[in-house]
């Protein structure tokens, strides 16, 4: 945690039961430690299917609900391309270059 920013990060080879156990953890600790924003990087990740991009929606969800907006970092092309093809535009998901762009506009938006 960072300026009661919570940053996450998704690495490459997160299956299904730690994706699962990510989202309660999360959740957990934004209420814990009182998050202003959550800062998802998704920069190892170069593949994604309909369950991670579901979960990446849920978590953006809980923050809304926490009151902790969430930005979503790290996107590769590929990634956001294969979203969109799935149908996954996920509208609730706000993004940012980079997490030091995040920051600034969590920072801003205070």
């Amino acid at each position: 945690m960072v300026d009661e920013i919570m940053l996450v990060a998704i690495d490459e080879d997160i299956n299904d039961s730690d994706i699962v156990a990510l989202q309660d953890h999360l959740a957990e600790e934004v209420h814990a430690n009182d998050a202003q924003g959550i800062v998802i990087d998704i920069s190892a990740l170069e593949i994604v299917d309909t369950f991670v991009g579901r979960i990446i929606a849920q978590l953006a969800g809980i923050g809304i609900l926490l009151d902790a907006p969430t930005y979503l970092v790290g996107m590769r092309p590929a990634v956001a391309m294969t979203l969109v093809e799935l149908g996954m535009t996920l509208p609730s998901v706000k993004t940012a270059r980079n997490l030091q762009h995040a920051v600034t506009r969590l920072r801003a938006s205070r």
